[in-house]
């Protein structure tokens, strides 16, 4: 990580990264530093069944099934802008490997691409958890691929510092 990031980090920054990649499908990555250990970052970001009563946009989420580190998870949420905005459903296939990541999967829902990952760092420079949230996504409905980057661009600040206040407050 460079030290400019290190320092944006540190100083309570939401960094995000958007590409563009081949069939309109959007890779979108963001940070946060988190005053807070990797175990209680863990609990805030694993807590599914309460996930809409702090996180933005989130309206619904539950777990369907778990099998060990495996969660099958259902989720209804807004996603969009202004008049534009659209209510998702989608169930996903989660894999936990505690206390580093989070990987996850759409298997049924309204994208044709959606998969990523949260990661938990730790580094001898800072105290505290860097989070990390990698996704590819792409709407089974139609938006083209700058409208998916500008909602992310304006969702993923609100919701990494949900996550954020939610783990330094336990």
């Amino acid at each position: 990580m460079k030290e400019t990031e290190l320092q944006q980090l540190l100083k309570g920054d939401v960094l995000i990264s958007l590409t563009y990649l081949p069939d309109d499908v959007v890779s979108v990555s963001s940070r946060i530093h988190i005053n807070a250990p990797p175990a209680r970052v863990w609990k805030t970001i694993t807590d599914y069944d309460n996930l809409s009563n702090y996180l933005p946009k989130v309206m619904e989420s539950h777990i369907v099934e778990r099998n060990g580190n495996e969660i099958t998870l259902d989720q209804t949420g807004k996603t969009g802008i202004f008049i534009f905005e659209k209510v998702v459903h989608f169930r996903l296939k989660l894999r936990e490997n505690f206390p580093e990541s989070v990987s996850f999967e759409q298997i049924s829902g309204d994208f044709l691409v959606y998969q990523g990952e949260w990661l938990l760092e730790t580094s001898s420079a800072i105290q505290g958890t860097l989070l990390s949230y990698n996704a590819k996504l792409k709407p089974l409905f139609f938006a083209p691929p700058i409208l998916v980057s500008f909602v992310q661009r304006q969702d993923l600040p609100s919701i990494m510092m949900a996550h954020k206040q939610r783990a330094e407050a336990v």
